[in-house]
Parts: structure tokens; C-alpha cells; sequence
């Protein structure tokens, strides 16, 4: 998508702070922390939301949780993190391109 900034940082257009990269998904730093460890893993194809996921983009799908865990133990919050998927502007969605939010560092309760 033309204006989708997760299509750009994918494309290399906007800059972001990387923690992953391959040739389906990207995993970077938020830039408006909510936690002390906020990344965001994102699949490289677009997908405006979890709603309009396809029985096609399963794997990829699971492939975002695995690397989200992964890069949790490696950021050493692997005792406890949330994964946060926001469907829609009135769950506060901002960017319509699905992504994956992992927060930790700290501890219960959060926000809902």
C-alpha cells in the first residue's frame, strides 16, 4: 500500500531500529513505548488487520508469534510479556497493517 508506513519501513523508505528481518517479517523498536521492552513484529506482506487474515496467512501468522518469542527470551522478558494484536480504530488501531505489539520489562497490571 502506497501510504502504509509498515509498507515503508518494510520497502527500507522510513528508517526503523531493527531487532529482526527476513523475507516474510520485520521486528523493530516502538516508537512510543508503552513498557521498557515494546517491539513490533510485523509480516512484510500487507494485511490491513487480524480481521482480514486469510486460512492463507495462517503460517505467517503463527511465524509472528514465534519470532515475538523468540525476541522476547532474547530481550530478556521471557518471564512474562504481553501480545497485543488491536483490530480496528475503536480497539486503537493507528497503523492498518496487521502487527504484533510485545510489551515487558514490568510487571502486572497494565492498561487494558
Amino acid at each position: 500500500m502506497d501510504d502504509c508506513i509498515f509498507c515503508k519501513i518494510v520497502a527500507g523508505e522510513i528508517p526503523a531500529k531493527k531487532l529482526y528481518e527476513d523475507d516474510d517479517v520485520i521486528a523493530f523498536w516502538d516508537i512510543s513505548p508503552q513498557a521498557p521492552v515494546h517491539f513490533l513484529v510485523v509480516p512484510k506482506k500487507h494485511i490491513a488487520g487480524p480481521s482480514s487474515v486469510t486460512e492463507k496467512d495462517e503460517q505467517l501468522i503463527g511465524k509472528l508469534i514465534r519470532v515475538g518469542g523468540e525476541l522476547a527470551r532474547e530481550n530478556n522478558v521471557e518471564d512474562g510479556y504481553r501480545i497485543i494484536f488491536n483490530n480496528g480504530a475503536k480497539a486503537g488501531q493507528v497503523v492498518f497493517h496487521v502487527h504484533m505489539h510485545i510489551l515487558g520489562g514490568k510487571d502486572k497490571p497494565w492498561p487494558i
